[in-house]
């Protein structure tokens, strides 16, 4: 499971034209992606590590902050470009296998007491952002202990 979080003064996700998540106040944007095998460890690793991590002015993290995330899914984070001229989609998981894991995601972090909104899983999504820094990390929970 891969995550791109973004720091934004706002951030919002439309789908035929509604607002249908947005950031109340300043906080992260967060693109999910899911591959094959991804389960509740990855999502639960992830949740922890997004939540904890100090990536806000004077190294706080977003539980420090209250910080809100609106979290986006975003299967193009598992494309692959290294041959030809049209990316491989064929490492990104379906939807009926990522959905119940970004889901997951949004409620662990919930958990943590963090506010959560998120897009429309499968709807074609229009994402605007704000970004302050402009700050992004990639988070990939393969790579995480």
């Amino acid at each position: 499971m891969r995550l791109v979080a973004t720091r934004c003064s706002s951030a919002s996700v439309e789908v035929d034209g509604e607002i249908v998540g947005s950031l109340p106040r300043p906080g992260l944007l967060v693109l999910a992606g899911v591959t094959h095998g991804d389960g509740e460890a990855d999502a639960a690793k992830l949740a922890r590590k997004l939540a904890g991590l100090r990536i806000f002015d004077g190294e706080v993290s977003a539980l420090d902050l209250d910080a809100p995330i609106l979290l986006v899914s975003q299967f193009t984070l598992y494309g692959d470009a290294r041959k030809g001229r049209r990316p491989s989609w064929s490492d990104a998981a379906g939807g009926a296998e990522a959905e119940p894991l970004v889901d997951r995601l949004g409620a662990l972090l919930r958990e943590q007491g963090l506010h959560v909104e998120s897009g429309r899983f499968g709807a074609m999504m229009r994402v605007a952002s704000v970004n302050e820094g402009p700050f992004t990390i990639l988070l990939d929970s393969a790579d995480l202990a």
